[in-house]
């Protein structure tokens, strides 16, 4: 963007005043603004390629992932003077977009003096593709401080997102908060680079890479592409721990490529974005070393803040069987799903169950653990805990052993399914049972 040199140092010395001021106010006052609902696009702050702004449609959520906890030997320095840069798919396009940073695990105030956005020039690239790069602001400021165990949600930037493309988000931390919140299994190679880089739209200073989402936690447009999101909540096979890794080919990102070529053939299908809220090892009741919180205590976080929320697919309960020192209680699981199932319904949201798929052959596997898997499925079955099943059981055992998983669908492990395994359950899901609505309790 071209300056009158005239003006240049007055100008620097106004935007930096106006950047200490924000990030002062910031500090106490991040979470608010990363709560805050915004219905139009703000102005992109110097735009490096301005694209016209869209002022109508809806926010939905187009990507997520789970914080689980601090990155294992970040502890000190974090990600201090590094620029780190993001590589999530979208599952619907819009016209503009903002970006959720987490330093939930952090121990310091998360100081994120630059922050971009840009569609990537390739597949897992991180190069950028040519105009498509946007500073993000946050309060119209480039800086923003996020407290320890608090979020912050960017203004929204004006830029193009196409369905099903992989998109970067940087972001340079000059100082460390400690641990950095992040997603371990994110099956897609994401870079970094030592200094700040995040408006370099070649990638070639990304020379480390990460087998992580750091500090990202969701990734929200603005349209008329989709009327609302669906989200995933579940254990690692909803995570896809086992699937191919920078292919998009976990039973969410199956889903949503279903709901995305029904929609452009002119099937009478729900337009929802879909975002996973998978994490590996997650439990319906209790807290997991690496499963992060339960599925009761994260609701809130992972489901009803995510944006445009019409419905929730929930896949849980297989990590209380198997983590369960003690044989896990049936009825507890099943009393934890429906105590799920009422607070969704409490804010309008449609819930969508699945049964537990097999894991005979898995060293956690017992004749006594089957059987409670037997019981808690034969209660999701029966139709007293869901709006609606989805018998991902029945999809993927096998015929000859219904206590295993059908060997093709099997990722080796006797536990996780395979990408054609992941492939059966996302087209298990009878697209018509992700429509409607309940009424929100007062």
């Amino acid at each position: 963007m071209t300056r009158h040199r005239g003006g240049y140092a007055l100008l620097s010395a106004i935007v930096a005043l106006i950047v200490a001021l924000s990030a002062a106010i910031y500090a106490g006052a991040a979470a608010d603004a990363g709560t805050a609902g915004r219905d139009t696009l703000a102005a992109p702050y110097a735009p490096l390629d301005p694209a016209e702004p869209a002022s109508t449609g809806d926010w939905v959520g187009t990507w997520a992932a789970a914080p689980t906890g601090g990155e294992p030997g970040t502890e000190a320095l974090g990600t201090a003077g590094r620029t780190v840069r993001n590589i999530v798919h979208t599952s619907v396009g819009g016209a503009g977009a903002r970006v959720t940073l987490s330093n939930l695990y952090g121990t310091h105030p998360l100081t994120v003096t630059h922050a971009t956005l840009a569609v990537a020039a390739a597949d897992d690239s991180p190069a950028a593709a040519a105009g498509t790069l946007r500073r993000l602001t946050f309060g119209g400021a480039t800086t923003v401080v996020v407290p320890p165990g608090e979020q912050a949600v960017s203004d929204a930037a004006a830029v193009p997102l196409p369905a099903d493309s992989d998109v970067l988000v940087s972001v340079y931390t000059p100082t460390s908060a400690g641990p950095v919140t992040y997603h371990p299994h994110a099956r897609q190679t994401s870079y970094a680079a030592d200094g700040q880089y995040t408006e370099d739209v070649t990638g070639t200073p990304y020379t480390g890479t990460s087998p992580y989402w750091r500090y990202v936690t969701a990734l929200d447009v603005l349209g008329d592409e989709a009327d609302g999101t669906v989200v995933a909540l579940g254990d690692s096979i909803t995570d896809g721990i086992s699937s191919a890794e920078g292919a998009n080919r976990r039973w969410p990102d199956v889903l949503a490529d279903r709901l995305r070529t029904a929609d452009r053939a002119g099937a009478d299908v729900p337009r929802y974005g879909v975002v996973n809220e998978g994490i590996s090892g997650n439990q319906v009741l209790a807290d997991g070393r690496g499963g992060g919180p339960s599925g009761l205590r994260r609701l809130d976080r992972d489901v009803l803040g995510r944006a445009g929320v019409k419905v929730v697919v929930i896949d849980l309960g297989v990590n209380d069987i198997l983590r369960n020192q003690r044989l896990a209680d049936p009825d507890a699981v099943v009393a934890g799903l429906r105590t799920l199932v009422e607070r969704a319904h409490a804010r309008g949201i449609r819930v969508v169950g699945t049964t537990l798929t097999p894991f005979g052959g898995h060293r956690g596997y017992s004749a006594a653990r089957e059987a409670v898997r037997q019981r808690i499925n034969e209660a999701i079955r029966d139709g007293g805990v869901f709006d609606a099943v989805v018998d991902f059981d029945r999809t993927l055992r096998d015929p000859y052993d219904p206590r295993s998983l059908r060997p093709e669908y099997d990722s080796g492990d006797r536990l996780h399914p395979s990408d054609l395994g992941y492939r059966k359950l996302a087209e298990a899901i009878d697209l018509e049972k992700l429509k409607g609505s309940v009424p929100a309790t007062l």
